[in-house]
C-alpha cells in the first residue's frame, strides 16, 4: 500500500467493494474532492446536514433529553417532519424502555492485521436480543434486497459478534441473538429488519478477511468496470469518467460515507490482537 492503513470500516470496505481506485484515492492518497457527488448539489448538501442534524436530536431523545425540548430545535420543515415521524412511531420511541441501551457507540476488532470499526447509531438489548438501529435519512425507501447485500448490513452485524461481549456482561453475543433495523424517517412504518444467523457470519467474516487480505496485498487499484458508478464519484475527474453529476434522489446509497470520526481505541468496546 503507498501510504499506511490502519482501520477499515463499512464505508471504505464498501468503496474498495465498488471501485478499488476509489478506495485508493479516498482512503489511501486523502485526495480533496474535485467533482460535484449529484445534482443539484446545493439541495443535497442541505438534505445531508438535516440528515446529520436529526442524527442528533434521536441521540438527544435516548440519553434523557425531555422530547418537547428537542422539538423546539427541529429549525426546518423537513426536520421537523423527521422528528414528528420518529416520535410518534412507538416501535422506535419504545426502545427507551428497554434494560439496555447504547447510543453512538463505537466496536472494534482485528481484522487481517487492520482494525474494523464500526460506529453504532443505536444498540438496544431486552437482555435475550441485540437490535442494532441505523437511521435513514433517504428521500427513497431502498429496497431490503439492496440493503442485504450493502458492507454497513453485513459489517455491524458480525463486528457485534466479534466485539460485543461488553454489552453483554462480557459474554459473546450470538449471531441468532441480533437484528439490525433500517428505521427511514420519510418512511417510518416500513423499516428494513435482518435478523442473523451463525452461517450468515461465517459468511459475512469470511468475506471481510478476504477483503482486508486483498486490500494488504494490493499492488494496484483498478477502476470499477461499471462506468454507471461514476456518475456519483466525486473522483470521476482523475478517471476521466465524464464531469456530468448523477441526480441526489437516486444515488444517496451510492454516495453515502459515515460520518468521520476519531478513533480512541481505549474507549471502544473491541478484542484484543
Amino acid at each position: 500500500m503507498p501510504i499506511e492503513l490502519n482501520s477499515l470500516s463499512q464505508s471504505s470496505l464498501q468503496d474498495y467493494n465498488d471501485c478499488p481506485r476509489r478506495f485508493e484515492l479516498r482512503y489511501l492518497q486523502h485526495l480533496a474532492y474535485p467533482a460535484i457527488e449529484t445534482e443539484p448539489a446545493l439541495e443535497n448538501e442541505k438534505h445531508q446536514r438535516e440528515g446529520e442534524y436529526f442524527h442528533r436530536l434521536v441521540q438527544q431523545y435516548f440519553i434523557g433529553i425531555p422530547e418537547q425540548q428537542i422539538a423546539k430545535t427541529a429549525n426546518t420543515d423537513t426536520i421537523e417532519n423527521w422528528w414528528n415521524n420518529f416520535i410518534t412511531n412507538k416501535d422506535v420511541t419504545g426502545l427507551k424502555n428497554l434494560s439496555g441501551i447504547r447510543t453512538e457507540v463505537t466496536l472494534s476488532a482485528p481484522l487481517g492485521g487492520f482494525r474494523l470499526v464500526a460506529k453504532y447509531d443505536l444498540v438496544a438489548t431486552d437482555g435475550q436480543k441485540f437490535y442494532i438501529y441505523d437511521w435513514k435519512t433517504y428521500r427513497k425507501r431502498p429496497k431490503s434486497e439492496f440493503l442485504a447485500i450493502r458492507l454497513q448490513t453485513r459489517v455491524y452485524r458480525a463486528l457485534l459478534v466479534q466485539a460485543g461481549a461488553f454489552l453483554n456482561n462480557g459474554k459473546p453475543i450470538a449471531p441468532e441473538q441480533i437484528e439490525m433495523i433500517y428505521w427511514f424517517s420519510d418512511f417510518p412504518n416500513d423499516p428494513a429488519r435482518f435478523p442473523y444467523h451463525a452461517d450468515q457470519f461465517k459468511r459475512d467474516w469470511d468475506a471481510l478477511t478476504r477483503f482486508a487480505e486483498e486490500i494488504n496485498s494490493a499492488s494496484s487499484y483498478p477502476k470499477t468496470e461499471d462506468s454507471n458508478r461514476c456518475l456519483y464519484c466525486p473522483y470521476r475527474s482523475y478517471c476521466n469518467r465524464g464531469v456530468r453529476a448523477g441526480d441526489g434522489l437516486d444515488v444517496e446509497l451510492e454516495t453515502e460515507v459515515e460520518e468521520l470520526f476519531d478513533i480512541n481505541f481505549e474507549q471502544i468496546g473491541e478484542i484484543e490482537f
